[in-house]
């Protein structure tokens, strides 16, 4: 008597990050019905309200349905895929006529045989016992409409005469290259199939889609690299007599302005103002640069100072390293200082930080700094990368702004705006000469910070700009 091999479906919800969030964006689908998947491979790009991240499917099988287009915004415990997952050999194949009708016991009996586990971004949930479901057959993208008349099958063992054929790369001649390059790519209008790939494995690379798009069109003049700045997607722009252009509240943008909205309408606000002679400041970055005495390729700029400083000012100054426990009325002085480095990318704005960072030599705290700033260039800080931050720097000099009014991040009591370094005319030593001049500006919820204490910290982080060898005398 032939056997044949039993395959059942099995359904990946949108997992859950842990962190109160209720969607999240499909950016990319690295799959298509009918291709092999394996245990942990990536099978699709999401966008929360957090970051970009790659949800891995945790089972075998074969794709059998995308229930949803790129693009779409999928409520968190909602069906994305199923995957028509291999069981053991065993009984003779049921005849392809006339299968028996479904009871409704079976998706009772089938979910207490296969117990179901909750998904989440990092790692999976415990095991629970599966919700009914029903299956799924369409090839399409989104679902069709179940017909009213019939009632939804349960899901069953569906016998195949073959076993599934052995893993193959997702996507067979699909081009290799990583989600943000993609998305890059996609932002460019560029075919990635068109693109000559120079990285590892004949991965295509940010450089292949700028090498290629210059080859096509004369590149305009280069604007000056700044560190932390993200290179930006292509942003709707409005043509004149062409009407008013709209464009979609959702992800990073949505999440940022909603915890703008609660931090300046929840935390009083202050700001203080200081221009600081840098001079000092930036030929002491000149000679770090040159003389390598940080480490090789360590990345050292007027930021890493600038952030040392702050860190420096805080070990003298504890009690802005603070937060307001408004449900026990009391106010938190934190243990170590996480500190965030706001950064701009395609998504919006984000606040990944630095653990510990008042901890760190200057070394440390450049190498981790560089970390940083690349991860949020690639697109991929990570959910937990920006949760718990203390305090926060913004540079809005690389825009070339010499200053501003930040607004808190959430939960934070102080966030610095460091502005654009500028030759001025500045008294020095009785004589007014041209200087490096920059403009700090330093916000802080005033229920936890007064007006001494905020004033200390700022005029501290001037003087050490003032004279960075006092880095050295402080750690």
């Amino acid at each position: 008597m032939m056997t044949t091999e039993v395959r059942s479906l099995r359904e990946f919800k949108m997992p859950d990050v842990g962190e109160g969030l209720t969607e999240a964006e499909i950016l990319s689908w690295y799959v298509k019905p009918g291709d092999t998947v394996t245990d942990g491979q990536v099978v699709c790009e999401v966008e929360t309200a957090k970051a970009a991240v790659e949800l891995p499917i945790p089972f075998n099988g074969v794709v059998e349905q995308l229930f949803f287009p790129e693009g779409a915004t999928v409520d968190v415990g909602t069906v994305i895929i199923s995957v028509a997952v291999a069981g053991e050999a065993g009984a003779p194949a049921a005849p392809a006529a006339a299968p028996a009708p479904a009871t409704a016991a079976a998706p009772a009996a089938a979910e207490a045989a296969e117990p179901e586990r909750r998904e989440v971004l990092v790692g999976y949930g415990p095991r629970t016992g599966g919700s009914q479901r029903r299956a799924r057959r369409s090839t399409a993208a989104a679902p069709a409409p179940a017909p009213v008349a019939a009632p939804a099958p349960a899901p069953v063992a569906l016998p195949v005469a073959a076993p599934a054929p052995a893993p193959v790369a997702a996507g067979g001649d699909r081009p290799l290259a990583k989600p943000p390059v993609r998305k890059l790519a996609k932002d460019l209008g560029i075919d990635l199939r068109a693109v000559t790939p120079t990285g590892p494995d004949g991965v295509i690379t940010r450089e292949d889609l700028h090498a290629h798009a210059a080859a096509a069109v004369p590149a305009p003049a280069e604007a000056p690299v700044v560190e932390q700045a993200v290179e930006p997607a292509a942003a709707p722009v409005a043509v004149p007599g062409a009407g008013d252009v709209r464009v979609p509240i959702k992800g990073v943008r949505k999440a940022t302005a909603q915890a703008m909205v609660a931090s300046a309408f929840t935390a009083p606000h202050v700001t203080e103002f200081v221009q600081v002679d840098v001079t000092r400041t930036m030929k002491f970055v000149r000679r770090l640069k040159e003389s390598g005495e940080l480490g090789r390729d360590v990345r050292v700029s007027p930021l890493l100072l600038v952030a040392k400083a702050l860190l420096t000012a805080i070990k003298r100054n504890p009690g802005i390293n603070a937060q307001w426990d408004e449900a026990a009325q009391e106010i938190v002085i934190k243990g170590q200082v996480n500190l965030g480095i706001a950064a701009a990318t395609p998504r919006g704005l984000i606040v990944p930080n630095i653990k510990d960072a008042g901890g760190k030599t200057l070394s440390a705290l450049a190498v981790s700094l560089g970390e940083l700033i690349d991860t949020a260039r690639q697109g991929r800080t990570a959910p937990g990368d920006m949760q718990g931050g203390t305090v926060t720097i913004t540079n809005v000099g690389v825009f070339g702004v010499d200053s501003g009014t930040p607004i808190l991040n959430p939960g934070e009591a102080a966030i610095l705006a460091f502005g654009a370094v500028r030759e001025l005319p500045w008294v020095h030593k009785g004589k007014v000469v041209p200087r490096q001049v920059t403009t700090l500006a330093l916000s802080f919820d005033h229920r936890l910070v007064d007006g001494e204490l905020g004033s200390k910290v700022l005029a501290d982080i001037a003087g050490i700009l003032e004279h960075p060898k006092r880095l050295i005398t402080w750690g």
